[in-house]
């Protein structure tokens, strides 16, 4: 053990791009106790540097890649960096996660966070080796996809080592705000339009190939955890019989059950290890989380004979190999083989996850499983994110089904549900900013303003962003999450079936313990019960992805995970979990009061009226279900010590947080 050894670097690394400068920041302990690092850490040095009304797209902007507290310190499913940045979809503060092998080079090449300000005059990529950062010439990697440039990249900098690269493709060079960052040849930090903040800034890649050693306060005590859970995650797993066939009749079920009782969060990891996220393809169609037909229809529009051929089984026979991100025991993520698909244009791609499947399937009564391969590679090429793409084809298609939009607005795309040709031709139009893909390219809100008319009946997001896919009126506490984080339309932040997951109620005095009757009744009232379990799913979220930890080790349980006993193990703090819930509390309310600095209004992040049951459908398992989402908002605020009429974080919060003096805003 050692007292000087914390888990971070304690470092942060400032590029103008502008002007060519790099200067090191050394950071103070107390900014990592009281911020953590990732995301906590991004929202504290954005706060401070970015200036009040920054054009996204403008040189005051900022860029961050930020890694983990936890990230290369023996503990595992840690492997996980942000992008941060002023979004160019809310216009308030954007983060977008990612797996990969990105954030132990960051720590490794010496530093917590890159930060990126101002805006090269040609295009370039930054370089870190154990000889310090560079900025070197990127006009040849310029226009290539983000593959092909990142194989190039490899090639240039492989060395004895392999280096670590964060590029954009052609949706982030030509600014679409629903463009990200791509890391491993297709692993995506897609939300936010931070590619296209990327883009604007003239910075194609970042390559890391540094050697630094990362240290912790008690490896032998994380090593212990470590072994622990891995050997859980070893020892769980599906018997042979269990096929992808029985997953719809499984989702049948659950809708049956109705209310969620408290869960071994261990229950998930064996469809994780088979299927990954695609398990959700089937699972989720009958029992209504996964939505259909923007968001308007059912599986009454998507039977059985279509979404059977998106058995996850179809998808893993491809499957030659599976794919760990950095640290991870579960392994969920997959490289297929589809050169016949492609007709030997790409040979092997990171599997489609679930929010591609259902985004290009469902979404639009799409039933072709070969062109969703399709798409998901050109779409992973180009850097854009197929959940706000496939939303915003959702919205052409019923624009076009209502007569908004005609077939001389779409160039002759007859953009009607499940018309396979047309939505792969849009999908590359909007890739190349073409025609009618050109007034898409920057999602369903931009794209609603643009065609006018009754569109943004149809234009399904919340704050801008578009919604991942599951169903609020499913889950009403993922509602909330869509609705009142400062990155609205996200289904990784928190949910009902999450919470279950986690018991933190075990661990968090003030976490509502759920009974082993479930709470069939209640869910879909604005209840204080309600409000503290959305709370507690944005704090644990914030102390998440402050550590570097993957949400699906979260929710196997965080008596199987052990995240609060890793964080002390690395830093020596001693805190408890209330403590460290209580730093979760201030990066959350750092992150609103960016978005009230902004002149964001939170109320306008409510999600779509469509997906709150305003009106509720009339048909499907859904039939009925109306989420009272406003009550529920101002509940959340209310307990997070936020005004619950505004959204905006009080005065009293705010000096109880210590905020103003760890700003230096006093």
């Amino acid at each position: 053990r050692s007292d000087d050894m914390k888990g971070y670097i304690g470092k942060v690394l400032f590029v103008d791009l502008s002007t060519g400068e790099f200067r090191d920041e050394v950071v103070a302990d107390e900014v990592y106790e009281s911020f953590l690092s990732g995301v906590g850490l991004g929202a504290y040095y954005l706060y401070r540097n970015i200036p009040q009304g920054a054009d996204p797209l403008g040189e005051d902007n900022m860029l961050g890649f930020v890694s983990g507290l936890l990230t290369g310190t023996g503990s595992v499913v840690t492997g996980r960096w942000l992008a941060v940045g002023k979004s160019p979809i809310t216009g308030g503060w954007g983060d977008s996660n990612c797996g990969g092998n990105l954030s132990p080079a960051i720590k490794r090449s010496g530093y917590d966070g890159i930060f990126f300000r101002g805006i090269s005059e040609n295009p370039v990529y930054l370089y870190v080796d154990d000889d310090g950062p560079r900025l070197m010439d990127a006009s040849l990697l310029w226009g290539k996809d983000a593959v092909e440039a990142e194989e190039m990249l490899l090639e240039i900098h492989g060395g004895e080592r392999k280096a670590a690269v964060a590029v954009i493709g052609q949706a982030g060079e030509k600014r679409s705000l629903i463009a990200g960052i791509s890391n491993d040849k297709g692993r995506m930090a897609g939300r936010s339009g931070l590619g296209a903040v990327m883009g604007s800034k003239h910075l194609k890649a970042v390559v890391l190939a540094g050697t630094g050693k990362i240290k912790a306060h008690d490896r032998e005590e994380i090593l212990k955890i470590t072994k622990e859970y891995s050997d859980k995650v070893k020892n769980v797993s599906l018997p042979g019989i269990v096929k992808g066939s029985m997953l719809p009749m499984a989702g049948r079920l659950m809708e049956k059950a109705g209310g969620l009782m408290p869960q071994d969060g261990m229950m998930s990891i064996p469809m994780m290890k088979k299927w990954g996220t695609i398990f959700s393809n089937t699972f989720g169609l009958p029992s209504g989380d996964a939505p259909v037909k923007n968001w308007g229809g059912s599986i009454l529009d998507y039977h059985f004979s279509s979404y059977r051929n998106m058995n996850p089984d179809r998808i893993i026979e491809r499957e030659e190999r599976k794919y760990h991100c950095y640290s991870c025991v579960i392994g969920c993520g997959g490289v297929c083989n589809i050169s016949d698909v492609t007709g030997g244009k790409f040979h092997t791609t990171h599997k489609p996850e679930y929010e591609t499947v259902n985004s290009f399937g469902a979404l639009l009564l799409n039933e072709s499983l070969d062109s969703i391969y399709y798409i998901n590679e050109i779409m992973n090429r180009a850097g854009m994110d197929t959940i706000s793409a496939g939303n915003t084809i959702a919205f052409a298609i019923e624009c076009f089904e209502n007569g908004t939009i005609s077939r001389e607005d779409t160039e002759g795309l007859e953009l009607t549900w499940g018309n396979t040709g047309a939505i792969i031709a849009l999908a590359e139009k909007m890739i190349s900013r073409e025609g009618f893909g050109d007034v898409l390219a920057d999602g369903v809100k931009l794209a609603a303003e643009r065609i006018g008319k009754n569109s943004y009946m149809y234009a399904i997001n919340a704050g801008g962003q578009e919604p991942g896919m599951h169903d609020p009126r499913l889950d009403p506490i993922l509602g909330i999450h869509f609705s009142a984080d400062p990155t609205p339309g996200r289904h990784t932040v928190g949910a009902g079936l999450y919470y279950n997951y986690m018991r933190l109620w075990d661990f968090v005095s003030w976490a509502p313990r759920i009974s082993s009757r479930g709470s069939k009744g209640n869910k879909y009232e604005a209840t204080g019960e309600t409000a503290l379990k959305s709370v507690a799913n944005s704090c644990i979220k914030q102390i998440l992805d402050g550590s570097g930890g993957c949400l699906f080790a979260m929710i196997s349980g965080l008596g199987n995970w052990r995240l609060f006993d890793y964080l002390n193990a690395a830093t020596g703090w001693e805190k408890s979990p209330d403590e460290y819930m209580e730093i979760g509390k201030r990066m959350q309310t750092l992150r609103q009061m960016f978005n009230i600095r902004e002149g964001i209004d939170p109320i306008s992040f409510r999600m779509h009226n469509r997906i709150a049951g305003n009106p509720p459908i009339k048909e499907g398992p859904l039939k009925g279900r109306t989420v009272p989402i406003e009550d529920m908002m101002k509940g959340h605020w209310k307990h997070f010590g936020w005004d619950e009429e505004t959204g905006k974080p009080l005065g009293e919060t705010i000096q109880g947080l210590d905020l103003p003096r760890l700003l230096n805003m006093e």
